[in-house]
């Protein structure tokens, strides 16, 4: 499958980038084909026009070469901290420049936090959203506590119960990526 794994935040200190890179790690060990969108390494100004607004040779490269990722993918995983529990600006910005690329494709969330609580409340307003822009998330969500000491930089996993939990989750992912994409290959509604 192929695998879209979207972060943002641009914080300067940013400690979620390690979980979505961990996440990566884990999909490619699964042999999944995967990228990480990275707000960050992915600039866009505030939105004003969405990816399908612009004209034929008017789109901006950074927004190219995001909807040819996101295009291609056959689902989604959110990595998403809290934010005075909602969905951190840069993650919101990035996700409404885009829609027709992720109908009918299935998301999965990962939250975190620098607290015990590992960003849940953020799920809840990513779950509409998610549903809203045509890629509804999957039941499971994947928290993670203290992100900034859970992973190392590369995204390893500093304790091998993260290494354990995320084994059900992408299994129950990979579920809906089969499934959805089986019948996208039927034909979707429109």
């Amino acid at each position: 499958m192929k695998i879209a794994v979207i972060y943002g935040s641009n914080r300067t200190e940013r400690q979620g980038i390690k979980a979505a890179r961990f996440v990566v790690n884990k999909l490619r060990e699964r042999g999944h084909a995967t990228d990480l969108i990275d707000s960050k390494e992915y600039p866009l100004p505030f939105l004003d026009r969405m990816y399908k607004e612009y004209g034929p040779g008017e789109v901006p490269p950074v927004m190219e070469k995001i909807h040819r990722i996101l295009q291609a993918a056959d689902g989604f995983v959110i990595v998403s901290g809290e934010y005075n529990h909602s969905i951190p600006a840069a993650l919101k910005n990035l996700l409404d420049h885009f829609q027709g690329e992720y109908y009918f494709k299935p998301s999965a969330i990962v939250s975190y936090s620098a607290g015990p609580f590992g960003g849940v409340r953020v799920a809840v307003h990513l779950r509409a959203l998610l549903a809203e822009l045509g890629m509804s998330s999957i039941p499971s969500i994947f928290p993670v506590s203290a992100v900034q000491d859970a992973f190392d930089d590369e995204g390893y996993a500093a304790e091998e119960a993260y290494d354990k939990r995320i084994v059900r989750f992408l299994e129950e992912f990979e579920w809906y990526l089969s499934a959805l994409k089986r019948q996208r290959e039927n034909g979707v509604p429109y």
